[in-house]
């Protein structure tokens, strides 16, 4: 005999089943000809426990893609399975329709991928120069012209490029770490919290350079924390919650969905 509790249970698991068809639906139907595909990806960091559970994800060329959610969700864990720093277990991810799936790092920079993780990202003893050639240390000869395109988007880079990288603030900082990524050309940048432990005015400064490093091509797929700024620049979002998508949509659509903002937003969508 079914008690309450396990009937409250049963329909609980029915409900998530649905949602979770629901959107893999969605994922099938939009997803087609993306640069970069995620389908169905369980991983995670020790043997037998996925912090992934069966996630999707897409983005087209040049769309700005934010993964927001609460803290354990999956997000990081997300863009490090991406770029090979986690193991995949089962799934596939592909870019422009090449499986990319369980791919080094290197490799993955060489088709075009880049990635700034959120700590220890820079090489603090060397100059704000020799961060930026160690973007291109496959083909350096590509230096001069390269480290143009970054200097016009971060100018206090190349005024200061015989500078040390350790003895920059921590926006400045992200600035070369995101120069040094943009450094091979990529296709596609992974920024994993680009605004983690900044002021609130170099948080918007770091939204505002990825706002112009997507307006020259580049597509980005962003995990953010700050979920509501993140919303306000992203052309679709996707929320994760227990290694699934909970939700997806255009981020001004997320932005106003009364359950992305009871459940996630709370009152920072309301400030």
């Amino acid at each position: 005999m079914t008690t309450p509790l396990g009937k409250a249970q049963d329909d609980a698991l029915a409900r998530q089943a649905q949602a979770d068809d629901q959107a893999r639906t969605h994922h099938l139907a939009q997803a087609e000809g993306a640069l970069v595909r995620v389908d169905e990806v369980f991983a995670g960091y020790l043997p037998g426990v996925n912090i992934l559970n069966g996630c999707d994800l897409h983005c087209s060329e040049g769309e700005l893609v934010g993964i927001i959610g609460p803290n354990g969700a999956g997000k990081s864990t997300l863009l490090k399975s991406l770029f090979g720093l986690v193991a995949i277990r089962s799934g596939t991810v592909t870019l422009r329709g090449q499986d990319i799936t369980g791919r080094k790092a290197h490799q993955l920079v060489a088709l075009g991928v880049g990635f700034v993780p959120q700590t220890n990202n820079v090489f603090p003893r060397l100059t704000i120069e020799e961060n930026l050639q160690m973007g291109l240390y496959h083909d350096p000869k590509a230096f001069p012209e390269r480290f143009d395109y970054v200097a016009e988007l971060f100018p206090a880079l190349a005024k200061r490029r015989k500078q040390r990288a350790g003895s920059l603030s921590g926006g400045e900082r992200q600035m070369v770490a995101m120069g040094r990524a943009l450094m091979p050309s990529p296709s596609v940048l992974l920024l994993d919290e680009p605004s983690a432990g900044l002021s609130p005015a170099l948080q918007d400064e770091v939204f505002i350079r990825c706002r112009q490093i997507n307006s020259t091509g580049v597509s980005i797929i962003m995990v953010e924390q700050n979920a509501r700024r993140c919303l306000q620049i992203c052309d679709r979002g996707y929320v994760l919650d227990q290694g699934r998508n909970a939700y997806t949509a255009s981020g001004r659509d997320l932005m106003n969905d009364p359950k992305v903002i009871e459940l996630y937003l709370g009152t920072l969508a309301k400030a």
